[in-house]
């Protein structure tokens, strides 16, 4: 299957100053959140790590409610949502598509990078729901200390959410597909679940503003198990970049 040919970006409409002044508050209410949660939920997550997914959920669901009421971003998840042990290849613009696909998922946890697990709060709950952390630019050696960790935690199966990507990228920008999830889809013989997004447009990867508007995450079909390894990449990258061009004209704004 051929590259679907990517543009080089979509120029947004600009956010007014009633609105930034908005988003500012908006970011201030749900950092402050962040602490006050992940105290209040601490020794439940420590003794459990249902306690700690427990109370990643709830500040998602925390986040969206303010979103919709402060910012106007409603959040809405299409598709059948996965359960089990499989993976999930997901397109990433923001940290709402995090927060998204997670609330969504049963028993989900994250491929991410090493640096995350010193970020305040962040980082205890996502080692504490057993994500796995990758130190970026050690190439080979990196991708096998990921495979090797991944089987490591085969004692509790759950969803494994990996950015293809391996950043957030803007809605329509270029950025390539990396070797990791196909090493992932070959070495775990798990099928795999892509997911496209337009949260980008509304909840930009960088600055304050925030626009208005229906942030979507979607759970496409299934790519099977039995691919060859770039058929299966081109299969990704195909199906889930068309799909968040789709959600992108959805949203007006371009």
């Amino acid at each position: 299957m051929s590259k679907t040919p990517r543009p080089k970006g979509v120029d947004l409409p600009p956010i007014g100053p009633i609105q930034w002044v908005r988003s500012a508050i908006f970011l201030i209410n749900i950092y402050v959140m962040m602490a006050v949660l992940g105290l209040i939920f601490l020794p439940y997550a420590v003794v459990s790590i249902h306690g700690a997914r427990t109370a990643c959920k709830t500040y998602s669901r925390y986040v969206f409610w303010c979103a919709k009421w402060m910012v106007g971003i409603r959040t809405e998840v299409r598709g059948p949502v996965p359960e089990g042990e499989i993976l999930v290849a997901a397109k990433h613009q923001s940290f709402l598509d995090i927060m998204m696909i997670f609330e969504a998922a049963p028993s989900a946890r994250f491929i991410m990078k090493r640096e995350i697990l010193w970020t305040p709060v962040i980082g205890a709950y996502a080692k504490r729901i057993r994500s796995v952390p990758v130190e970026r630019g050690r190439g080979a050696v990196a991708m096998a200390k990921m495979i090797s960790d991944v089987a490591a935690q085969s004692d509790e199966p759950g969803q494994l959410i990996i950015y293809p990507q391996g950043t957030r990228v803007a809605p329509g920008a270029e950025a390539p597909y990396k070797a990791g999830v196909g090493a992932l889809y070959q070495e775990t013989g798990q099928e795999v679940v892509p997911v496209a997004t337009n949260v980008g447009a509304f909840w930009p990867r960088t600055g304050i503003g925030r626009r208005p508007g229906t942030a979507i995450v979607e759970f496409l079909p299934t790519i099977p198990q039995g691919l060859e390894r770039q058929d299966f990449m081109d299969t990704l990258e195909a199906t889930v970049e068309t799909a968040s061009d789709r959600l992108l004209q959805e949203t007006g704004l371009v």
